[in-house]
């Protein structure tokens, strides 16, 4: 996102929606051809399930895949850390040049170099990805105006099928740290939605939406925007960013019903359009991305009450005239926390300082690719990948423990339409 925010528009079934638009067209262009998107409708109909979709070599993508090497660990695969990882890549299936699935590709823990392993079919959009605690499932966000979500099995790659969210373009998905339901943000709609998730991984019918009605959407806004929920580290809570509305909503789950109930709110000031959190790992503080006003702020979070108290808005570190900051990693230490920056193209990279309390710009480093989507870390926090989604590509780089420094691993491995990276 970033320049005009009304809600997205898509032609029957898959076409472009406003969010997306601004992926590819970048300022003055960007407003000019956003000008006459129509805001989409409110909720959908409630969820229904399918199966089917499978794996393929990736042939006839248009930015090619390598194919899958001896030696590379099978999805889901519990390789030493010193052997192949899996990695898997989300994108945009209705884009020109878009994917045809989700992206199975695997990545060298040392090298930090990517093989390519093939695509996942049968699933339409799969803009984000989120994997189950058990390393068994992987769940994809359907941004398309009839916003669903799918569950993939990883062991053979067998699409479970999927539900629908009700609501429109489904941007964001996370699951619960009880591995029990998966929780989705529609940017459209500006709702979210709780799902359960059966021992085998499958999705049920959706138990819970929410629709943020409240505080009135911010300036140029057309409506809320849900662009986020994620669980706390205490699990006890879980908050939605809304984008539209200026506000990070937090709620209680019932974890015995799959239902929410929301238990404080927290507004940025007018018109910063709050886009990602990320937590430290200590719980008590969290970052957040604000991608209409170019800046980011460090929040304090009361485990007790949810509540989210934001501060003062900082710098991203950006020198570009326009620039959407996009999403926040944190290493697993919590010395080091890094922002992917659209527009400047950059990583902005801050010291941790104060047990979380406190971020120190230190700099920025070129994200060797056009439009850095999406951030991502290794388990480890040894190795940074970044979805470039103009570009079709994804950077890695080498985290250095003590610095944070950030090195360059090689040539970035193209993936098209790149706004996903999810290591294992």
């Amino acid at each position: 996102m970033g320049g005009q925010m009304g809600s997205g528009t898509d032609e029957a079934g898959g076409g472009w929606s406003r969010r997306r638009l601004v992926g590819v067209l970048g300022g003055a262009a960007a407003s000019a051809a956003l000008a006459g998107c129509a805001e989409d409708s409110g909720s959908r109909g409630s969820g229904s399930s399918g199966s089917g979709g499978g794996s393929e070599s990736g042939a006839g993508s248009a930015v090619p895949e390598a194919r899958e090497t001896a030696g590379s660990a099978a999805p889901g695969s519990s390789a030493s850390p010193s052997g192949p990882r899996p990695l898997y890549l989300g994108t945009y299936t209705s884009a020109e040049g878009g994917g045809r699935g989700i992206g199975v590709a695997s990545y060298d823990p040392v090298s930090g170099r990517i093989t390519g392993g093939g695509t996942i079919t049968g699933v339409p959009d799969p803009s984000y990805l989120a994997v189950h605690p058990d390393g068994g499932t992987l769940y994809a966000a359907n941004e398309r105006a009839r916003g669903a979500v799918t569950a993939v099995r990883l062991s053979d790659r067998t699409v479970l099928g999927s539900r629908a969210t009700g609501g429109a373009h489904t941007c964001h998905v996370s699951v619960h740290p009880g591995g029990r339901w998966l929780l989705s943000a529609d940017y459209g709609s500006g709702t979210v939605a709780v799902h359960p998730i059966d021992a085998s991984g499958a999705l049920g019918e959706r138990t819970d939406q929410v629709t943020h009605r409240r505080p009135a959407p911010g300036p140029g806004q057309q409506g809320p925007h849900a662009h986020q929920i994620v669980t706390a580290p205490d699990g006890g809570h879980v908050l939605a960013v809304d984008l539209g509305t200026d506000t990070v909503y937090s709620y209680r789950l019932d974890e015995r019903n799959g239902t929410l109930t929301e238990v404080a709110r927290a507004g940025t000031r007018a018109g910063a359009g709050p886009r990602h959190l990320a937590f430290h790992p200590g719980g008590r503080y969290a970052y957040l991305a604000n991608e209409s006003d170019d800046t980011v702020a460090v929040c304090g979070y009361d485990a007790a009450t949810g509540r989210l108290t934001i501060g003062a808005p900082q710098s991203t570190g950006a020198k570009a005239a326009t620039n959407y900051p996009a999403q926040f990693a944190v290493t697993p230490d919590g010395a080091h926390a890094f922002l992917a920056n659209r527009g400047d193209d950059t990583l902005a990279r801050y010291a941790v300082e104060a047990d979380g309390a406190r971020l120190r710009l230190v700099g920025t480093v070129p994200v060797a690719g056009d439009f850095p989507r999406q951030i991502a870390l290794s388990p480890d926090g040894g190795l940074l990948f970044a979805a470039n989604q103009r570009s079709g590509t994804v950077g890695v780089f080498r985290v250095d423990a003590a610095s944070g420094e950030l090195r360059l691993t090689g040539e970035p491995f193209a993936s098209p339409v790149a706004v996903c990276a999810v290591p294992l």
